[in-house]
């Protein structure tokens, strides 16, 4: 197992309490950690990342079919026997039967001053996660062209002031203005100097020519890379990110399955739907379930 993220810590439970014997490697880097809490997430909503991370390494932990180690997985092959093999950063070397691809995501999103302080909190890129914290706020949304126009009109549902920020892109069409000004969105096509507010919070957007709009939390659009070349290395296909899902996802079936015998992936880096901790945990468990039944098939 490569993630001890939602996905990771799902798939490695439903491996052991299919009694198959479960390395989990983990780096610790779990995208959602820069966040205060977690929404959406039944039996979880509104609860710590590190807490519901910590919470599933206990539950893991009662299982003897379970292994935990910190480290991060460089490469990896895919063996003549159908086995597979990783190499770890410190040099150590790992082989298992089959493997299931966890890792999470690069999370890439416009590198403005102010941003990163500010990501996971008044700046977010879920607004089905972030969206009920920062309601009736005045909102913006980071973006252009289609995605932009999809994600402003949506934002609606958590407050009547929303306002597109493109950037100074150019990207955006007559048409696409008209839709925006019919359904009582503003837009703002000034290119942004920086993010502004005390701390974590947001207050205003900065532009570069002068002047600042108010606004309490901006929905950005965020492209979701691999971490590494692991998955391609194992034979895996990953898919280029589109204009509307912007996720550099690894192909899988309906159960997680890649195409190559014995390699599975879950979680953001095998999302075909927009990410989030309900969708990593249950394909988490199908992506474990699969692996059992596989083991179980001699595959």
């Amino acid at each position: 197992m490569v993630g001890a993220g939602a996905a990771g810590l799902s798939a490695g439970l439903t491996l052991a309490r299919a009694r198959r014997t479960t390395l989990i490697i983990d780096a610790g880097q779990q995208s959602n950690l820069a966040a205060p809490d977690i929404g959406g997430l039944l039996g979880h909503d509104r609860q710590a990342p590190a807490r519901f991370y910590a919470a599933g390494r206990v539950e893991l932990a009662a299982y003897p079919y379970v292994e935990s180690r910190p480290g991060e997985v460089a490469r990896g092959e895919h063996e003549d026997d159908g086995g597979f093999a990783v190499t770890l950063s410190d040099g150590r070397r790992e082989r298992a039967r089959s493997i299931v691809l966890a890792p999470g995501m690069d999370y890439r999103y416009p590198r403005l001053p102010g941003m990163d302080e500010r990501w996971g909190s008044s700046v977010f890129h879920c607004p089905f996660c972030r969206g009920w914290e920062v309601s009736d706020r005045p909102l913006g949304v980071l973006a252009d062209g289609a995605v932009g126009v999809h994600g402003a009109l949506n934002l609606r549902a958590w407050s009547d002031r929303i306002t597109l920020l493109t950037n100074g892109s150019g990207k955006l069409t007559d048409e696409q203005r008209e839709r925006l000004v019919a359904g009582g969105v503003g837009v703002d096509e000034r290119p942004i100097a920086a993010l502004d507010g005390p701390g974590a919070e947001l207050r205003s957007v900065v532009f570069a020519g002068g002047g600042e709009l108010a606004v309490g939390a901006l929905l950005v659009k965020t492209v979701l890379h691999q971490r590494s070349s692991l998955a391609g290395d194992l034979g895996a296909t990953v898919i280029e990110p589109d204009e509307m899902l912007s996720v550099e996802a690894i192909k899988v079936d309906a159960m997680q399955r890649t195409g190559v015998p014995g390699l599975y992936a879950a979680g953001d880096a095998a999302t075909s739907v927009p990410p989030s901790m309900a969708a990593a945990v249950a394909s988490g468990h199908l992506a474990g379930a699969s692996a059992a039944v596989g083991l179980a098939a001699g595959y």
